[in-house]
């Protein structure tokens, strides 16, 4: 018996804006207005200040752990862009971009990395769930989500995200091959920041890609530059348009790469090369979307600090908001898990009540 050693799947990568702010020729013009270009570049820079001030608030004591998408604003950027109010969105840890564009407030996301449960309760994006801290498992609720659409005949779509890493987990392939098989109104992000927590990327998985792990799901794959907010917003709204259509799931491996820790409980000065960053500094997603606009004569210098102390007044209100909040009580992490809570759980529960009262 002869077995091939080697397999070879083509999957193209999407690319519409260059590092240096040029365009390659295939780009929709659609992309290119003024007021589209404006809000994604906006957005780009809310969500990094907001991440930034989270991470200074984790360093002072005034926040949990929390995990930064710096570098990898762009993915969640053209994600949200491109979904529709009744889509249905099933985010993983590092979704902040996309939280915010789908009206969850910054207030609910400093709640919820405080340790404050009610930062789930969200005001506006009452379908989405909320921040899935376990690798995959996201992916199975969005599979599941997608098929009470399908039976309900709903002409919506579910987008679900993950890391690198949680390709590598059976939660990544069954629901994959479900909704290949049952042809689930499904769209799923892979944000490939190079990086399983400290497990660089070509040693968690053998495959060349991560798009091509779609084929054995029969469902179509494809590579976007996670860096170009106009590409990812483009082929995201394209599928999402083939899932809410009827016509099956997509697999989309934005291939970006994370500039920070995996969260601020890690150091990636440990494992990550020096020249590598350096490299991936000069591909962030903002400078070169900037580059663009100031190219196209939209942008400059004056705006741009304007853009600056407009989000400085807009987080920080935000931030003495949640700081003036009092501390969430112990007590309430068993309030929410369950509506019956287990016995082993009630038995814990009564050890801290014992302790707390205790002299």
């Amino acid at each position: 018996m002869t077995f091939l050693h080697e397999l070879h799947v083509e999957v193209p990568l999407i690319r519409f804006l260059n590092p240096d702010g040029t365009l390659s020729s295939n780009c929709p013009e659609i992309l290119l207005e003024d007021n589209f270009l404006e809000r994604a570049y906006r957005h780009l820079w809310l969500t990094r200040r907001f991440d930034q001030r989270a991470v200074a608030l984790q360093r002072t004591g005034r926040l949990g752990t929390y995990a930064s998408c710096l570098g990898q604003e762009a993915v969640g950027t053209g994600i949200g862009l491109a979904m529709d109010d009744q889509d249905l969105f099933a985010p993983y840890y590092r979704d902040q971009a996309t939280q915010l564009l789908r009206g969850v407030d910054m207030l609910d996301l400093l709640k919820f990395w405080g340790g404050m449960e009610s930062g789930n309760d969200f005001a506006r994006a009452r379908h989405d769930l909320p921040n899935c801290i376990p690798i995959a498992t996201q992916i199975t609720h969005a599979a599941g989500m997608a098929t009470a659409l399908k039976i309900r005949q709903q002409h919506q779509a579910v987008l679900t995200t993950c890391g690198d890493g949680a390709t590598s987990r059976g939660d990544f392939y069954e629901p994959l091959n479900l909704a290949g098989i049952w042809y689930l109104p499904l769209v799923l992000v892979i944000n490939n920041n190079q990086w399983a927590i400290s497990v660089p990327r070509g040693r968690q998985t053998g495959a060349a890609t991560l798009a091509q792990k779609a084929v054995a799901a029969g469902i179509p794959g494809i590579q976007v530059d996670g860096n170009d907010v106009l590409a990812v917003q483009f082929l995201v709204a394209e599928a999402l348009d083939r899932a809410r259509k009827g016509k099956g799931p997509s697999l989309i491996e934005a291939v970006t790469y994370r500039l920070c820790d995996h969260t601020t409980a890690d150091d990636m000065r440990r494992y990550c090369p020096a020249e590598r960053l350096e490299q991936a500094w000069k591909e962030e997603p903002i400078t070169r979307l900037r580059r663009l606009m100031e190219q196209r004569h939209i942008w400059n210098e004056d705006r741009e600090v304007a853009l600056q102390q407009e989000h400085e007044q807009q987080i920080s209100k935000v931030v003495n908001t949640y700081l003036s909040l009092p501390q969430p009580d112990p007590m309430s992490m068993f309030s929410w898990l369950y509506a019956q809570i287990p016995d082993e759980l009630q038995a814990q529960r009564m050890e801290l009540q014992r302790r707390r009262l205790a002299p």
